[in-house]
Protein backbone atom coordinates (compact mmCIF):
# COMPACT_ATOMS: atom_id res chain seq x y z
CA UNK A 1 0.00 0.00 0.00
CA UNK A 2 1.34 3.27 -0.98
CA UNK A 3 0.20 6.81 -0.03
CA UNK A 4 1.32 9.33 -2.83
CA UNK A 5 2.12 12.76 -1.82
CA UNK A 6 1.84 13.94 -5.50
CA UNK A 7 -1.01 14.19 -7.24
CA UNK A 8 0.06 14.27 -10.56
CA UNK A 9 1.41 10.83 -9.77
CA UNK A 10 -0.69 9.26 -8.07
CA UNK A 11 -3.23 9.90 -11.45
CA UNK A 12 -0.49 8.75 -13.68
CA UNK A 13 0.06 5.78 -11.75
CA UNK A 14 -3.93 4.96 -11.45
CA UNK A 15 -4.37 5.22 -15.23
CA UNK A 16 -1.62 3.04 -15.80
CA UNK A 17 -3.12 0.16 -13.72
CA UNK A 18 -6.70 0.72 -14.94
CA UNK A 19 -4.96 0.32 -18.77
CA UNK A 20 -3.08 -3.00 -18.07
CA UNK A 21 -5.46 -4.73 -15.69
CA UNK A 22 -9.43 -3.02 -16.81
CA UNK A 23 -11.27 -5.65 -15.24
CA UNK A 24 -9.42 -6.19 -12.15
CA UNK A 25 -8.88 -2.59 -11.21
CA UNK A 26 -11.29 -0.77 -8.46
CA UNK A 27 -11.49 3.31 -7.73
CA UNK A 28 -12.59 3.65 -4.23
CA UNK A 29 -13.36 7.05 -2.42
CA UNK A 30 -13.43 7.31 1.39
CA UNK A 31 -14.83 10.68 2.96
CA UNK A 32 -14.59 11.03 7.21
CA UNK A 33 -16.38 13.77 8.11
CA UNK A 34 -15.63 13.57 12.27
CA UNK A 35 -12.03 13.83 10.27
CA UNK A 36 -12.26 16.09 7.41
CA UNK A 37 -10.14 13.33 5.35
CA UNK A 38 -10.74 12.18 1.78
CA UNK A 39 -8.80 8.57 0.70
CA UNK A 40 -8.77 7.25 -2.90
CA UNK A 41 -7.38 4.44 -3.72
CA UNK A 42 -6.80 2.44 -6.69
CA UNK A 43 -6.42 -1.32 -6.65
CA UNK A 44 -5.70 -4.49 -8.53
CA UNK A 45 -5.41 -6.99 -5.83
CA UNK A 46 -1.48 -6.82 -6.30
CA UNK A 47 -1.04 -3.30 -6.19
CA UNK A 48 -2.45 -0.57 -4.06
CA UNK A 49 -2.40 2.88 -4.66
CA UNK A 50 -3.38 5.74 -1.93
CA UNK A 51 -3.86 9.22 -1.84
CA UNK A 52 -4.98 11.00 1.33
CA UNK A 53 -5.91 14.37 1.37
CA UNK A 54 -7.81 16.97 3.71
CA UNK A 55 -7.62 19.88 1.32
CA UNK A 56 -11.55 21.17 -0.09
CA UNK A 57 -9.55 22.19 -3.34
CA UNK A 58 -8.63 18.63 -3.90
CA UNK A 59 -12.35 17.90 -4.58
CA UNK A 60 -12.17 19.57 -8.18
CA UNK A 61 -8.94 16.77 -9.10
CA UNK A 62 -11.46 14.20 -7.50
CA UNK A 63 -14.10 15.07 -9.82
CA UNK A 64 -11.96 15.08 -12.53
CA UNK A 65 -10.44 11.70 -11.71
CA UNK A 66 -14.20 10.45 -11.89
CA UNK A 67 -14.84 11.86 -14.88
CA UNK A 68 -11.02 10.13 -16.39
CA UNK A 69 -11.72 6.97 -15.00
CA UNK A 70 -15.74 7.21 -16.13
CA UNK A 71 -14.89 7.45 -19.81
CA UNK A 72 -12.25 4.76 -19.52
CA UNK A 73 -14.65 2.34 -17.80
CA UNK A 74 -17.20 3.25 -21.08
CA UNK A 75 -14.81 3.75 -23.90
CA UNK A 76 -12.45 1.34 -23.08
CA UNK A 77 -9.11 1.61 -21.50
CA UNK A 78 -7.77 2.82 -24.97
CA UNK A 79 -9.73 5.55 -24.97
CA UNK A 80 -8.49 9.19 -25.46
CA UNK A 81 -9.03 11.64 -22.44
CA UNK A 82 -8.12 14.81 -23.62
CA UNK A 83 -11.58 15.63 -24.25
CA UNK A 84 -12.30 14.61 -20.41
CA UNK A 85 -13.44 17.53 -18.42
CA UNK A 86 -14.59 18.94 -15.09
CA UNK A 87 -17.54 20.57 -13.89
CA UNK A 88 -16.38 23.90 -14.96
CA UNK A 89 -16.62 23.28 -18.59
CA UNK A 90 -19.72 21.19 -18.98
CA UNK A 91 -21.75 24.24 -17.14
CA UNK A 92 -19.76 26.35 -20.08
CA UNK A 93 -21.16 24.03 -22.43
CA UNK A 94 -24.44 24.07 -21.19
CA UNK A 95 -24.68 27.88 -19.98
CA UNK A 96 -24.35 28.37 -24.12
CA UNK A 97 -27.47 26.67 -25.11
CA UNK A 98 -30.45 29.02 -25.31
CA UNK A 99 -32.54 29.56 -22.60
CA UNK A 100 -36.16 31.17 -22.80
CA UNK A 101 -38.49 31.23 -25.35
CA UNK A 102 -37.83 32.06 -28.97
CA UNK A 103 -39.50 34.90 -30.45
Amino acid sequence: MVYFDSWEEFVERSLELFRNDPIATRYVMKYRHCDGKLVLKVTDNNDCLKFKTDQAQDAKKMEKLNNIFFALMTRGPDADISEVSGKEQAEQQQSKKGRGRRQ
